[in-house]
């Protein structure tokens, strides 16, 4: 299944695609609809008020999750474009709900951002409460893949030893359009997909995700031995080589350029970058 938020009427509601309709979930985000035990027979048999797909305005896939988990140096190609050694665990690092924003949406670069850079990467998406998840449990909380560009700010990001500041500039973290289930991709919930990302029609990265150094279903267990995983959550896998920094000489988003994150099987974000 293909499952989305959209905006519509002033609001928002959780959808899924059936052909080149938009069915009504009966909730106003996917958080709220991942929050039923039953959500994918619920899924299964929706039958609520359709939408075209064809133009949707499509929302974060959950506005307002209870978190958002990031993975750095997830993809060997970037550890060493980066000058770093190889992890021995995952390196994580957190964004809010203000940071994101939809699949199609333009995405202002603040006036105090000097170095802003892109970051392909695939997203996990929650889809029950889970802590101290292990094995198949851990397996069984992953509702979906989505996509995610992890727009950053290289000169706040690299202020002090710690990444937030970089991070979290609201309205600057792209995801969706749409989440897709583990049975519809290669891999399951260790999916093997095509990812790029390019600049105004310029390939900058590329990668597959069966590449990842912490897999999808390793990465639910270790963040779960920290913290609860809720309905809704997304984690962000990391990224892959090609980032704007690590290039010689360093490119960063100006404004007025088209950013495009497309993954195999899930879709594409296509943002513009505007200058505040």
């Amino acid at each position: 299944m293909k499952l989305a938020t959209i905006r519509i009427n002033g609001g928002t509601r959780a959808v899924k695609l059936d052909g080149d309709t938009l069915v009504d979930l009966g909730e106003a985000d996917l958080g709220a609809f991942l929050a039923q035990p039953d959500w994918a027979a619920q899924a299964a048999a929706a039958a609520g008020e359709t939408y075209p797909a064809d133009g949707a305005d499509f929302a974060p896939v959950v506005p307002s999750p209870s978190k958002v988990v990031c993975v750095g140096l997830n993809y060997k190609s970037h550890i060493e474009e980066m000058g770093r050694d190889l992890p021995e665990y995952p390196v994580l690092f957190a964004k809010f709900g203000d940071t994101l924003t939809g699949a199609y949406d333009d995405v202002v670069k603040a006036e105090e951002i000097d170095q802003f850079d892109w970051e392909c990467e695939l997203a996990i998406l929650i889809g029950k409460r889970v802590h101290h998840a292990r094995g198949d449990e851990a397996a069984a909380a992953i509702a979906g893949f989505t996509a995610l560009n992890d727009l950053t700010a290289r000169d706040w990001q690299f202020r002090t030893r710690e990444w937030l500041q970089g991070k979290i500039w609201d309205s600057t973290t792209p995801v969706g359009p749409y989440v897709v289930t583990p049975d519809e991709l290669p891999g399951g919930v260790r999916p093997t997909l095509n990812t790029q990302l390019t600049v105004d029609g310029v390939q900058k990265q590329t990668a597959n995700t069966g590449d990842l150094l912490f897999d999808p279903v390793h990465l639910v267990e270790y963040i779960t031995t920290i913290i609860r995983l809720n309905p809704g959550d997304i984690i962000a896998t990391g990224t892959n080589g090609g980032v704007g920094h690590a290039r010689n000489p360093q490119e960063c988003l100006w404004g007025g350029e088209t950013v495009v994150v497309e993954i195999e099987g899930i879709g594409k974000l296509q943002n513009k970058i505007v200058k505040a």
